[in-house]
């Protein structure tokens, strides 16, 4: 048997999408990353390079530059992660520790 999605009224929008702070921090970051690779491609490009060498010039400017210009966003989308991990361990440490409490021998 076929489930059928619900579907919304015709002319009803959709709930915007929300993204997390790690999320917009990544995207942003990720994005500004290749629009800092495809803009150096273009220049090595005009510069006359062809084939991998345009690849490869175009990935070591593009990575020098972002470890100058991108230092701010690597930065807040790190310590977005680093919150983001810290508070999935220390979930899953209270988990562990209330599974240790309730398997715990009664003395």
């Amino acid at each position: 048997m076929r489930r059928r999605l619900a579907r919304a009224p015709h002319g009803a929008r959709s709930p915007p999408i929300k993204l997390s702070g790690t999320m917009r921090a990544t995207l942003s970051y990720t994005s500004m990353r290749l629009l800092l690779f495809v803009a150096s491609l273009i220049l090595v490009y005009f510069a006359g390079a062809r084939g991998f060498l345009l690849i490869g010039l175009a990935l070591v400017i593009s990575g020098i530059v972002s470890f100058i210009v991108l230092s701010r966003q690597r930065d807040a989308m790190s310590g977005s992660l680093t919150a983001r991990v810290r508070g999935f361990r220390e979930r899953l440490d209270d988990g562990a520790r209330a599974e240790d409490d309730e398997y715990a021998p009664d003395e």
